[in-house]
């Protein structure tokens, strides 16, 4: 009787069998519905920080002057520069429009945010970051306008 290796023939049995075989079945899914679900969290997160922004300007502007504090800047200027980098760069992201472009605007916002306003919410910052990096690394995915330009874009060659 000749026995046959389970190491051998790449098959494992008990647990880690069924894990293995649980982690393949995940492979289906494809990885544009990961960029999508990423793209759809942190629009919506910088889209509802821009919108309490521009619910009321005079407050918004009070924020950045006596809480945010940021440097240099002043608190009118640096409110606007926020609330535009996060609505138009919530807006692009939702769309997979220039998504690299607007991932690199919303880290830089987050990255103002971790290192002058709010060190402490580092968990929060590191939630936001996470989608981004996925984004800024592999693309908004073919449910994206990003993708449907570059497939317009290769038809011109």
């Amino acid at each position: 009787m000749t026995m046959i290796n389970p190491v051998a023939t790449g098959r494992k049995g008990g647990i880690a069998g069924l894990y293995v075989s649980a982690l393949e079945r995940l492979n289906i899914l494809p990885l544009s519905l990961a960029q999508l679900v990423s793209r759809l969290a942190v629009a919506h997160v910088f889209w509802q920080s821009s919108q309490s922004k521009l619910a009321s300007w005079p407050t918004t502007v009070q924020l950045f002057t006596l809480e945010y504090r940021l440097p240099v800047i002043d608190p009118g200027v640096a409110a606007g520069l926020a609330t535009t980098a996060e609505l138009s760069g919530s807006i692009l992201i939702f769309l997979g429009l220039f998504s690299r472009l607007a991932t690199l605007m919303l880290l830089g916002v987050i990255s103002a945010i971790q290192l002058l306003v709010y060190p402490q919410n580092w968990p929060d910052h590191l939630l936001w970051t996470a989608p981004l990096l996925l984004i800024l690394t592999r693309g908004a995915g073919v449910i994206s306008l990003d993708y449907v330009a570059s497939r317009l874009f290769q038809g011109e060659r």
